[in-house]
């Protein structure tokens, strides 16, 4: 990855990856390495998420009851841990998801207040 493309990532808000990887999760199972790739994927490579950040994240959705663990073989015919969404989980991420619309919402409402100021 070029320098500049680094420079183009986007840090993620505290709470952002749980809801991410909810939200990748709803669509099946998946280790680890998949749930990061396609929030990669599916972000046109705007957000990489790191196994630092990925992993602690893992285990504290579980440790909330909203993903469930088990062990599978993986594309390339290795032992992996999968990921499931539980029905906790589920409701959890219509929360979540609500709770982030409104942030964005009030925070395009603040800059388009701001874009406005700019053009007096």
């Amino acid at each position: 990855m070029s320098t500049k493309e680094q420079k183009e990532r986007v840090e993620l808000l505290q709470g952002t990856l749980d809801l991410l990887i909810l939200r990748t999760l709803l669509l099946g199972p998946a280790h680890g390495h998949a749930i990061a790739k396609a929030i990669e994927f599916n972000s046109d490579d705007v957000l990489q998420v790191e196994q630092g950040s990925l992993y602690p994240a893992l285990h504290r959705l579980i440790k909330r009851g909203w993903i469930a663990v088990e062990a599978g073989i993986s594309e390339n015919n290795r032992r992996a841990k999968f990921y499931r969404l539980t029905a906790k989980g589920r409701r959890q991420l219509a929360v979540e998801t609500s709770k982030w619309d409104k942030l964005a919402g009030a925070i395009a409402r603040i800059l388009r207040s701001a874009e406005r100021e700019g053009e007096s």
